[in-house]
């Protein structure tokens, strides 16, 4: 029987894989960029600690949607080579609640003006 690594994929699945880990890459990075913005540009907010939780939120969203993205490219790969359904994204409802709790902060913050 031949191992996973042995098994040959049309190689436009595999390219396909491997854009859709680098999507969620570029979303995890351009969360990254916005934490480290909020953090450093925008001016503080009449409750403490609204920016720093609004920069910290976005920069742990963008580790899990990182981390994340890797073990779904690894699930993805490995059912394709063995010829299995495709296993579920677990990242889109992380990162829409995420981003909706990112959201609900600002908003207490702007709202707090």
């Amino acid at each position: 029987m031949a191992s996973e690594e042995q098994t040959e994929l049309d190689y436009r699945f595999t390219l396909a894989n491997e854009r859709t880990f680098l999507a969620w890459i570029r979303t995890a990075l351009g969360l990254l960029a916005g934490g480290v913005a909020v953090h450093t540009l925008v001016e503080g907010f009449h409750i403490h600690g609204v920016r720093a939780a609004i920069a910290m939120s976005a920069i742990v969203l963008a580790v899990v949607l990182a981390v994340g993205a890797y073990a779904q490219w690894r699930k993805v790969e490995r059912a394709m080579r063995a010829g299995e359904r495709l296993p579920g994204n677990a990242l889109i409802p992380v990162l829409a609640a995420g981003v909706a709790l990112i959201s609900a902060i600002a908003v207490v913050g702007v709202l707090s003006l």
